[in-house]
């Protein structure tokens, strides 16, 4: 196929700080091959995204070999290995193992960066004392992303006993009138917690971002 409608921002990261992470999802496997054809000429890295192992499977041999795939979060490494990892200023809570898959993206996205992310899962507000069991260690941390589907009440949870940034993930994660993730997604943007932060429903990717815009302010913060 021919790839000329490919136009890759490598400059991104220097313009923003975020380097561009490729999304998968929709996109044919001849395409995906052209545009790592593109990122291995530059011997450039790249974050996938939504990456299934169909697609991975149906890649040159080449490009799989280049690839540190992540089944449960759709997320691949293309190219070199991530920086050493800066560790204790993210913390990702879920509610519960339904919500793994999406908290796991957000944490492969941080890790993409160089940032490891302490992982608090399956304390779900339905068992209020397992996540007031890991409080104090939840609190010790610059930005928490909250991923929760259903009524998303650990966003709001985790907004009035947290001082540091909170970013809530709905996710789809529900029966009937959870709407596929639209529920979650009204009941964490009608938050009554103050100044909590919401990306849309199952991204994963986007709280990494948010935490990682936040986390770049900080570095780049200084004191008189």
């Amino acid at each position: 196929m021919s790839d000329s409608g490919i136009q890759l921002d490598f400059a991104r990261g220097a313009r923003i700080g975020l380097d561009e992470a490729v999304l998968c999802a929709g996109k044919s496997e001849a395409h995906l091959a052209a545009i790592l054809d593109r990122v291995a000429a530059r011997e450039a890295r790249m974050l996938l995204t939504r990456l299934t192992p169909a697609a991975l499977a149906a890649l040159p041999a080449a490009h799989r070999a280049q690839i540190d795939y992540d089944a449960l979060s759709g997320t691949g490494f293309y190219g070199a290995a991530p920086p050493p990892a800066r560790r204790g200023r993210v913390a990702i809570v879920s509610a519960g193992t339904s919500d793994l898959a999406v908290a796991t993206e957000a944490a492969r996205t941080l890790a993409f960066s160089g940032e490891a992310a302490a992982g608090i899962h399956d304390v779900g507000v339905a068992g209020l004392w397992r996540l007031m069991e890991r409080l104090p260690e939840i609190q010790r941390h610059r930005v928490v992303i909250a991923v929760a589907g259903m009524d998303a009440a650990l966003v709001s949870v985790l907004g009035g006993l947290v001082a540091g940034v909170i970013i809530g993930v709905p996710t789809s994660t529900g029966y009937g009138a959870a709407a596929g993730g639209r529920t979650a997604l009204g009941a964490a943007l009608a938050s009554c917690a103050p100044g909590v932060a919401v990306v849309n429903i199952d991204n994963g990717y986007g709280a990494a971002c948010a935490a990682l815009r936040v986390l770049g302010l900080l570095d780049t913060e200084t004191i008189p």
